[in-house]
């Protein structure tokens, strides 16, 4: 195209106002924020920390496009990295590490194989009961009271437990874990502390592992044949670890927030009449954990659905809105089938989630465990009136407030 036909649209986007991720009010109403996006067409402009501007997919044909297209996009962040100030929020989310995540080509087929390898050594029977034996742990503790934040006192501190077991760490570690990935994922002032406490922890797993082996995730990338160096296994356990404890966890709790907020499905879910993968799938299709994620970066500028992207911006796909605009869509009709699994929640293309099946298994698990100790859990803020976390990148509530009859459980190991 000639680039005379490009200057409508990038004179566009340079005057349009970008829509701010990062304000309070997004978490509170990301719906209107995508309708603003979408007014703009099939890819917005927008802004994910002050200062930061970003196109935004918010199409689903766009992000497919883009989302298999190698050649034009890649995932590596460090042209952009040099524009941005150190100390933006969103650095810890988004700089370039060698991973999977920030890889191409090569390396990134290099990265992925260890992970799909090492992961494979997991059967799902020894899953299946660890995750069972954290949700024990937990509802050991608060069963009795006959109330808790099923946020704060299930679902994070649960993949804490799960994912410290799955990586090597004892369980005391939990905490530590779950606040540090919190902070960062956040994207606010807390932002650096909790991507340098994380990355503090991952260094000192590393170091354990490297001197001692075990029967676990990190143990098996070091032995790995592809010979990781000690430093990529460092980064691969960064990302794997993170990418794995908090979207879990945001599922399980929008899973059980769509769930308990609506009594006739609940009852067809404690009554085994409806399964658990229905609510889960519900979450992914249109309340998705991770809401805008999958960045990219031009090689060079291009004109794109329309608009004309620059080199060294990111390009962000935004899975919340592909939802929100699934949802809408699917009004009118009822909605997908229960076991449509047509949504774009893992992405798409050769950087697609490849360890779907573990985290589909850990959220259904534990919320049939849950529902088996506590069958008549009930909200006690309607959901319509519970709260979202900040943050440009998740769709993640700050509590899931519930009472149920008290219930002491009898767990062998737990005081």
């Amino acid at each position: 195209m000639h680039p005379a036909h490009l200057a409508p649209s990038a004179e566009a986007f340079s005057l349009a106002t970008p829509v701010r991720l990062w304000e309070d009010g997004f978490a509170a109403d990301p719906h209107g924020h995508y309708e603003r996006l979408r007014a703009q067409g099939p890819i917005g402009w927008a802004e994910l920390a002050p200062g930061v501007p970003a196109y935004v997919v918010v199409d689903r044909r766009a992000a497919l496009d883009l989302l298999q297209d190698t050649e034009t996009w890649s995932r590596d962040p460090r042209p952009w990295e040099v524009t941005v100030a150190e100390d933006s929020p969103v650095l810890g989310m988004m700089r370039w590490r060698p991973n999977t995540l920030f890889a191409d080509g090569q390396d990134h087929l290099r990265y992925r194989r260890t992970l799909v390898d090492a992961f494979a050594l997991i059967e799902p029977h020894d899953l299946r009961e660890l995750v069972h034996r954290a949700v024990d742990v937990l509802v050991s503790g608060f069963g009795p009271d006959g109330g808790a934040d099923l946020v704060r006192d299930f679902t994070r501190p649960l993949m804490a437990l799960v994912f410290n077991s799955l990586f090597g760490l004892p369980d005391r570690e939990g905490d530590r874990l779950r606040d540090s990935i919190g902070a960062m994922m956040e994207g606010g002032e807390k932002a650096a502390l909790g991507e340098q406490e994380y990355g503090r922890y991952v260094l000192e797993l590393i170091a354990a592992k490297s001197a001692k082996r075990g029967n676990d995730l990190t143990s098996w990338l070091l032995d790995h044949p592809l010979e990781l160096t000690p430093e990529e296994v460092t980064w691969q356990v960064f990302l794997t670890l993170a990418a794995g404890l908090e979207p879990t966890a945001n599922l399980v709790s929008n899973a059980l927030s769509r769930i308990l907020g609506n009594a006739a499905y609940y009852t067809t879910l404690t009554s085994g009449s409806r399964p658990v993968m229905d609510a889960v799938m519900e979450v992914l299709r249109y309340e998705t954990p991770m809401s805008n994620y999958g960045i990219h970066y031009a090689r060079q500028p291009v004109t794109f659905h329309g608009v004309w992207v620059r080199e060294a911006v990111p390009v962000v796909i935004s899975y919340g809105a592909l939802a929100h605009f699934a949802e809408v869509e699917q009004r009118p009709t009822g909605g997908h089938h229960p076991h449509d699994a047509s949504h774009l929640s893992f992405s798409a293309g050769p950087h697609a989630c490849p360890v779907k099946h573990h985290t589909l298994l850990i959220a259904t698990e534990a919320i049939e465990r849950l529902t088996q100790w506590l069958p008549d859990l009930d909200l006690t803020t309607p959901r319509p009136d519970l709260t979202w976390r900040p943050g440009p990148f998740h769709r993640c509530l700050t509590a899931l407030p519930v009472r149920f009859t008290p219930r002491a459980l009898d767990v062998p190991g737990v005081r």
